[in-house]
């Protein structure tokens, strides 16, 4: 007879199709307790644990031997006396259930979901949740609420959530909705699913479900959480509210992307992974107590270099992330790179904006950046995939704390046993693979027909190869490459030269010899491929293309992209995206070594001229009224990027800016400063507007040490300015302030007139954020007439700009009115669009001020145009915060509360806590105008807290105003009503002088 068992609804059992009654609760318990083991051994004492809690009877033991012994013969009828049990046998102390996974629903729902997961496939998914019959236990509230259970529901979910996403995907929104509905009602805190379920109302048509929705799921967040919607809420909130009638403007129509809250990350599947059943299976095991364990399980992958570490981790990771719905986070550590390890400082930085920390927000100090990772972490259930660890150090920081269910796999050359003493590290040596699996590979990789036709010669190539995954896929394209009877002869070839070279070889690790396979394969590529695999080991950054290809090998576009066609079909080179490719850490030091055989021991400065070029070329595009500020860039010989449009530059900058940071930083550790200060002066508009402020400071620190070290006190003066100027944006004011006066101080001494009257716009422009007017004032007026003298237009408008926002602040109407015009006249002169629109947005606010509304409006929605058309997303954000200024002063709530939103994911992606602040106290404002005044008092305490971390004197004051308005306190500080004069109007505050 066969035994089925049901957990998923209410509990049931079944011979064939005749039902088995269990018996009482604590009997059926522990069969579920069994069946949610999933094959694993249940100990005695965790049985009675889950039964009794902390007061096991005394004869609990009893208890549950006297209950397995009937449940032995409710599902083993049949079963001799005495006999051993098939079904519930003993072992390790305890009992565990064997049945195959058909047989069990649980089972069979959890192999379905990982089978659609693997295959990309729906059907499996549709089979799967139809398994689902209810909660699991619905009728044994014993188990219902056990720790194993809550984790089945939140697989439940996800396999939910992840079809309504393939629905969706597929055009089927209806049916999206019906998955999505169910799922939110059984989790209503679950971000990512309100996401997608308004993104599903939006595309069925439904958008006032849509609408509803969002703000339900706002109002909860705020009320059990005390907190606002994160990104990807906020993002699918201002998806919707691009399809608004033309006339609302609510929401900005190009807006960026938001952070994902719930990481991605895992690198591309290995095509044709083979073998490494036996591994795969041990790491299941070895993780099997991430779902009841209270700690971080901690996995490491040993073994030689390109034994298939990174690709057997990988593998596992895709098979089990469907246990890790709060997402899956990956860096390559580069750990066995000489000249570019990745510090844990960095890989912190990444993690935490991976999460969905702005930018901005990331602390500079290691420690702090580990603990607020450790923080966003508690309480999800994550895999954090470490690759290509050297130390125990480089990993220790990146560990999560008591984040319950979340597994840590890192892959190392070396077996860390420091992780294993200090953090339980579960262990799994990764050795070659074995001879059958190696063949298998091998016949995957040149096909049955070939490896058949010469067998003897196959089994020599897996021998040459050590039974590496590396070498066995380099070899076979050389077969491909050469002709499909080439197997024997390549064989040969490979046994000859096997130890001609030992580049890579370990005398203590005959594994390790693949130095003279890379050889052999290095040496069938024609002159130009190869000579491009040498100076790509020159190559500081993680990636490159065509045109760094070309300019490395002083080669023409064609040429170029011949050879790294060739590299990456000879896996040499690995794809990393359209158009991009990377190198495995052992061909770069391989190739590393040929350059420097060949006389090449540095970088070649054709690169460095092709990246300094290309960036100065895109900075231009997107801010070309400030180019007579930047260092003039020859164009260098050869092939280079068109940049059309600043769609274009963005894209550029944004693939190439790790490398653009890796070359600077490799320039100035070889004193070349002629290289590192001009790309750190040409990349801070772009570094500081897209809120990248970690690459901004690592690029200034060392630009400021290359300058200081060459004596070039001119170049240092304005290299601090643009720190000040990096320091501001991050609301850091007194780091700024010290910037700013070093560098006057080093203007002066050098009599560059143009860099002092920059550094003095930018301190006036602190000292407003501070609330400390009169000095603002008195910098910016120097400023301003220092920028007329030395003819320096762009400059001298933003000064005025700043000098309108202080007299504004000052509720100096007229006087600020005449200082916008002003600039906005300068600014139409030079070209300079975005300097116009903030000084159109400011000018909306004396309007507002004035009680001319619809003057205002205009202002604001001509500022928000041409934000639109450029790349200046916290401009678009101040726009709409000044148009819902307008809506509220017009009672349109609703209105104003849906561009405040859009506004806030604006500033909450770029990192602008000076604006998130803004906009906290607009909401607050807001809320009190509809009567919601708990909702007032929690925006402006929020927006007071922000306010008193980043100094900000204005938006502290009207923080205060705000919930004085709403009752909360009195002036003499005492609690009551209170009647108060209005606010001032908020300004955009952020076009500095730079």
């Amino acid at each position: 007879m066969t035994v089925r068992i049901q957990v998923l609804g209410a509990m049931r059992a079944w011979h064939d199709d005749q039902p088995v009654e269990l018996g009482p609760p604590g009997r059926r318990a522990v069969l579920g307790l069994l069946v949610l083991a999933g094959g694993q051994v249940v100990t005695l004492s965790a049985l009675a644990d889950a039964i009794w809690g902390d007061t096991h009877p005394a004869s609990a033991v009893n208890v549950l031997q006297t209950h397995v012994k009937h449940l032995r013969r409710l599902l083993e009828p049949g079963r001799p006396p005495h006999s051993r049990s098939e079904l519930l046998p003993y072992a390790g102390e305890g009992y565990r259930l064997c049945l195959p996974t058909d047989q069990v629903d649980l089972l069979r729902f959890r192999r379905l979901v990982r089978f659609a997961t693997e295959r990309e496939a729906v059907a499996p998914l549709v089979e799967a949740l139809a398994l689902w019959q209810g909660p699991p236990f619905a009728d044994l509230p014993l188990l219902a609420q056990h720790p194993r259970t809550t984790v089945v529901l939140r697989e439940h979910r996800t396999a939910l959530t992840r079809y309504a996403g393939a629905m969706l995907a597929a055009g089927a929104a209806d049916q999206a909705i019906v998955a999505l509905e169910e799922a939110i009602a059984a989790d209503p805190l679950d971000e990512a699913g309100q996401a997608l379920l308004v993104r599903a109302y939006r595309a069925a048509g439904r958008r006032a479900q849509g609408f509803a929705a969002f703000h339900s799921a706002r109002r909860r967040l705020v009320d059990e959480l005390g907190v606002d919607p994160g990104p990807e809420l906020t993002a699918a909130y201002t998806e919707l509210l691009d399809d608004s009638p033309p006339g609302l403007d609510a929401a900005p129509t190009t807006t960026a992307v938001v952070h994902r809250a719930v990481p991605a990350e895992l690198p591309a599947d290995v095509p044709g992974f083979t073998g490494r059943a036996g591994e795969l299976d041990e790491l299941d095991r070895l993780s099997d107590h991430a779902g009841s364990s209270s700690t971080v399980v901690v996995l490491t992958i040993s073994g030689t270099a390109g034994v298939g570490k990174t690709a057997l981790a990988t593998r596992w990771a895709y098979r089990a992330r469907d246990r890790f719905p709060d997402g899956q986070l990956y860096v390559d550590l580069r750990g066995y790179d000489p000249e570019q390890p990745v510090a844990p400082a960095d890989a912190l930085a990444r993690f935490l904006r991976s999460l969905g920390l702005p930018g901005e927000q990331v602390p500079t100090d290691v420690g702090e950046r580990a603990a607020r990772y450790r923080s966003m972490l508690d309480g999800r259930r994550v895999l954090v995939l470490l690759d290509n660890a050297a130390s125990v150090d480089q990993v220790r920081p990146l560990l999560p704390g008591s984040s319950a269910g979340s597994v840590v796999l890192v892959t190392s050359r070396d077996s860390l046993p420091g992780l294993v003493v200090r953090h339980g590290a579960r262990r799994l040596g990764l050795d070659v693979l074995a001879p059958d699996d190696a063949l298998a590979l091998l016949r995957l990789l040149l096909g049955d027909a070939v490896v058949s036709a010469a067998p003897e010669a196959a089994g020599a190539l897996v021998t040459h190869c050590a039974g590496l995954p590396l070498a066995l896929r380099i070899a076979a394209e050389l077969v491909h490459r050469r002709a499909p009877t080439a197997l024997a002869t390549v064989a040969d070839e490979l046994a000859d030269h096997r130890r001609r070279l030992d580049l890579l070889s370990d005398a203590a690790d005959s594994h390790s010899d693949i130095g003279a396979v890379f050889s052999w394969s290095y040496r069938d590529l024609p002159p130009d491929a190869a000579r491009a695999f040498r100076l790509l080991g020159t190559h500081p950054g993680p990636d490159f293309d065509v045109f760094a290809v070309a300019a490395l090998s002083g080669v023409d576009e064609t040429t170029a992209r011949a050879s790294l066609d060739l590299l990456g079909r000879s896996h040499l080179a690995q794809r990393r995206g359209q158009h991009r490719y990377g190198m495995h850490d052992l061909l770069r030091a391989y190739a590393r070594e040929l350059a420097v055989r060949d006389g090449v021991a540095d970088l070649p400065r054709r690169l460095l001229d092709l990246y300094l070029h290309t960036a100065a070329t895109a900075i231009d595009v997107l801010y070309p009224a400030e180019r007579h500020r930047r260092p003039q860039v020859p164009a260098p010989p050869g092939p280079l990027p068109t940049l059309p449009d600043a769609a274009a530059a963005i894209a550029w900058l944004d693939a190439e800016r790790a490398n653009l940071v890796a070359t600077a930083v490799h320039a100035a550790a070889h004193r070349q400063p002629w290289y590192t200060v001009p790309l750190t002066v040409i990349l801070l508009r772009y570094l500081e507007s897209g809120g990248h402020y970690a690459d901004a400071v690592t690029l200034h620190d060392h630009a400021l040490r290359a300058s200081q070290d060459d004596g070039n006190r001119r170049d240092e003066a304005q290299l601090r300015t643009n720190l000040g100027v990096v320091q501001l944006q991050q609301s850091r004011y007194t780091e700024a302030v010290a910037e700013l006066t070093r560098a006057i101080e080093l203007a002066h001494e050098v009599g560059d007139t143009v860099v002092e009257a920059r550094a003095l716009g930018n301190l006036g422009h602190v000292y407003q954020w501070q609330g400390r007017y009169p000095e603002a004032a008195a910098r910016l007026t120097e400023a301003v007439e220092l920028c007329r003298r030395n003819g320096d237009q762009a400059s001298e408008a933003r000064g005025l700009g700043n000098l309108g926002q202080v007299r504004l602040r000052q509720q100096r109407y007229v006087d600020a009115a005449r200082d916008f015009r002003e600039s906005i006249a300068v600014c139409r002169q030079i070209g300079d669009v975005i300097g116009e629109a903030y000084a159109l947005v400011s000018l909306g606010h004396v309007d507002s001020g004035l009680g001319r509304h619809q003057q205002a409006g205009d202002h604001h929605q001509r500022a928000l145009a041409i934000f639109r058309s450029t790349t200046e997303s916290a401009g678009e954000a101040y726009a709409l915060d000044g148009l819902a200024l307008v809506d509220l002063s017009r009672g349109e709530h609703q209105r104003a509360v849906d561009r405040l939103w859009a506004a806030l994911a604006l500033f909450q992606r770029i990192g602008e806590r000076a604006g998130e602040a803004c906009v906290s106290n607009s909401l607050g404002e807001a809320a009190a105008a509809t009567g919601r005044f708990a909702e007032a008092r929690m925006r402006h305490m929020s927006a007071l807290r922000l306010a008193e971390e980043i100094g900000s004197r204005y938006e502290q004051t009207r923080a205060r105003a705000g919930l004085a308005r709403v009752g909360l306190t009195r002036p003499d500080g005492r609690p009551g009503p209170v009647e108060v004069p209005a606010a001032s109007p908020p300004q955009a505050g952020r076009p500095a002088v730079r």
